[in-house]
């Protein structure tokens, strides 16, 4: 079966001089070309470089016959902290293959920043072979051959490390290359390597400072005249696939038996981790050893709560526990399957009639989690002639709910009701879902839901909102957001948690009857999950019990919201929530991450929110707060929480 060759470069116009964003290629079969040719244009407009005004995408064909199938390096990662020992490790290896110029070597790396090939050097003379030296020597002609799921989602983005390995695979085969040294030059990746036949693939976690965009590779060249006119053509022109772990080919067992390329598979998720790390992503948890409250143990310690979302501390509450132990000696742990299928509990009946009773609506039904509510409510009421119009800056069962459906999906701007008019108006739809988060999970603002459901209703469409912070939170006796604007009743899909305010687990949906009854036979996720545990289903029957008797808490809830702020603006801190969510912007992610250690040590739990919850460069620390605080606690808080954030950002 003959293959296509795909080629995509993107650039733009700087005073009369083309600057180079971005490039690509694949050797893809005739059914592929379209979804690939796709993939590499969105890949090309979505640069950390900038947007392009020029791209180029090149298609040739290519006949199996002129294809080298090439078993990819085998591969080794050093770990390193600072670019110096990055170069140190570099250093080692070039000795290795008996290169004694180094210092050379390394001086001419710096002159292949801006050239967007690759430098070719002769290791005994020194001198450049590039037939063009500003544009140096271009590799093309080459991709990775593997199983159709793992190529698919290799396109889906851009993969430094499988990229980086099928060039310097294709590089270093050639007999007169010694060996490639390597740089990348996007900003926000800072792992290079160094390649050769006699040792492989040798990944090096850090070669350079995080935000530089220098990078550029040098071919390390041995050997004469016609051994450079063939290693040129060969890079340029040679069309070569290089299997990866999982292809149908494999080369000769390594040393310890495995097949060449056979140890590749988990290093994608090995580069993708250790990244995330050296940008202060990387995400951890830490055990505690007692009850959410508003203090916990941790490491030993007493800790002050300030991230829990049990915003009426009901997780611990005494009449829930000791009702859930009734529970549990009357109807065991377990129930045993799906709901439709197995049978259901009284218990969960009546938890659903409570929870419409709460929201003053017909029904209501219960879901295993708030993100499988999402994901099963959407899908079921949208329709593919339907469009949805998403908040962008909703809660990520929300948008996965979205992308779960066939309708289309626009993302209209955060609360701005002109936009989402507009959005509408140029849709031309005829129906359709608007849904947004009623409080949105960071910032803590609240949904302009007079001007959403006016907007459903002028236009026809669905109104849902997810009320996953609201419910226990907001509106005078806590019912949400339609308490909150009293404007009871006015939205079509009302769905929620019973996991944060509420004090257990699950999440729901509420409406009329004509909704719930269409979700318990086409949403998904309920029907084929197995139902949520009798003692689970207990706990939020309490709870909800304690919401709709004792308002107080709610109320209670509101006025410690209204007082940390007042103390956190008294230290200077611009801060400002009408919700048990309060965002304290810091900025960059590394003195997010700072500041939160250094509250951790003082004695406060609350987290550093970072990318990709919050955009790049917005991290907050994300206080939480719940009704059972003292005005003293929070007072003690916000003097630590500023003092400290002055702290980091002095460093």
């Amino acid at each position: 079966m003959d293959r296509y060759s795909i080629k995509m470069r993107a650039s733009n116009q700087d005073g009369g001089r083309s600057h180079h964003i971005s490039g690509a290629e694949k050797i893809v079969s005739e059914e592929e070309l379209e979804l690939y040719v796709s993939r590499l244009l969105k890949r090309a407009m979505h640069h950390s470089k900038g947007k392009p005004d020029f791209v180029n995408i090149k298609i040739e064909a290519v006949k199996e016959e002129e294809i080298l199938h090439l078993n990819a390096l085998p591969v080794t990662t050093v770990e390193t902290e600072t670019e110096e020992e990055g170069r140190i490790v570099v250093r080692s290896y070039l000795e290795k293959l008996g290169i004694v110029h180094i210092d050379e070597i390394f001086s001419a790396w710096t002159q292949t920043y801006s050239m967007r090939g690759a430098m070719l050097l002769d290791i005994e003379t020194l001198k450049r072979l590039e037939p063009d030296r500003s544009r140096g020597v271009r590799t093309t002609y080459m991709d990775m051959e593997t199983g159709e799921e793992t190529r698919r989602a290799a396109c889906s983005g851009k993969n430094h490390f499988n990229e980086a390995l099928v060039l310097a695979t294709k590089v270093v085969n050639h007999p007169a290359i010694a060996a490639e040294i390597c740089i990348s030059d996007d900003p926000d990746y800072v792992t290079g390597y160094i390649a050769s036949k006699k040792f492989g693939y040798v990944r090096i976690t850090n070669l350079k400072p995080m935000g530089s965009p220098n990078g550029g590779r040098i071919f390390l060249f041995r050997g004469d005249d016609a051994a450079l006119a063939d290693c040129i053509d060969y890079l340029q022109k040679k069309k070569v696939l290089v299997h990866m772990p999982g292809s149908r080919q494999n080369g000769p067992a390594a040393e310890d038996g495995r097949k060449q390329g056979e140890t590749n598979k988990w290093n994608w998720m090995e580069e993708s981790l250790q990244e995330w790390k050296r940008r202060d992503l990387y995400r951890t948890m830490k055990v505690l050893d007692s009850p959410q409250n508003t203090h916990v143990r941790w490491n030993g310690r007493d800790m002050l709560m300030l991230a829990s979302n049990a915003y009426l501390d009901l997780c611990n509450e005494e009449r829930i526990k000791a009702y859930t132990a009734k529970i549990m000696e009357e109807y065991g742990t377990g129930s045993g399957g799906a709901r439709l299928t197995t049978g259901t509990t009284r218990l969960h009946m009546e938890l659903e009639e409570a929870i419409a009773r709460f929201k003053g609506r017909e029904a209501a039904l219960v879901f295993n989690t708030g993100f499988a509510a999402n994901t099963g409510i959407i899908p079921a009421v949208c329709r593919e002639q339907d469009v949805i119009f998403s908040d962008e800056l909703n809660h990520a069962s929300i948008i996965d709910g979205c992308r779960q459906a066939k309708a289309r999906t626009i993302v209209y701007r955060h609360n701005d009701m002109a936009d989402l008019e507009e959005k509408i108006r140029e849709s031309g739809c005829e129906s359709g879902l608007i849904v947004s988060d009623a409080v949105f999970s960071m910032d803590g603002d609240i949904v302009n839901l007079p001007g959403l459901v006016r907007l459903a209703e002028k236009y026809g469409l669905f109104s849902m909102i997810d009320e996953a912070h609201a419910t226990g939170v907001i509106g005078e006796t806590g019912r949400g957001c339609e308490e909150y604007f009293h404007m009871e009743g006015s939205c079509d899909i009302l769905m929620g948690t019973l996991s944060k305010a509420v004090g257990a687990e699950g999440g729901y949906v509420c409406g009329s009857h004509t909704l719930i009854e269409y979700l318990k036979n086409k949403g998904r996720s309920f029907i084929f999950s197995t139902a949520l545990s009798p003692v689970t289903i207990a706990a939020a029957q309490k709870g909800i019990e304690i919401l709709e008797t004792e308002p107080h808490r709610s109320r209670q809830l509101q006025e410690n919201v209204r007082w940390f702020c007042t103390c956190l603006q008294k230290q200077g801190l611009n801060v400002h929530s009408d919700t048990a969510i309060i965002p304290i912007r810091v900025g960059d992610e590394g003195k997010a991450m700072e500041a939160a250690g250094r509250l951790m040590e003082q004695g406060y739990f609350i987290p550093a929110i970072r990318y990709p919850t919050v955009k790049k460069g917005e991290a907050i620390l994300r206080a939480a707060l719940m009704s059972s605080h003292t005005r003293e606690e929070l007072e003690a808080a916000a003097a630590a929480i500023a003092r400290t954030i002055d702290e980091v950002k002095a460093l």
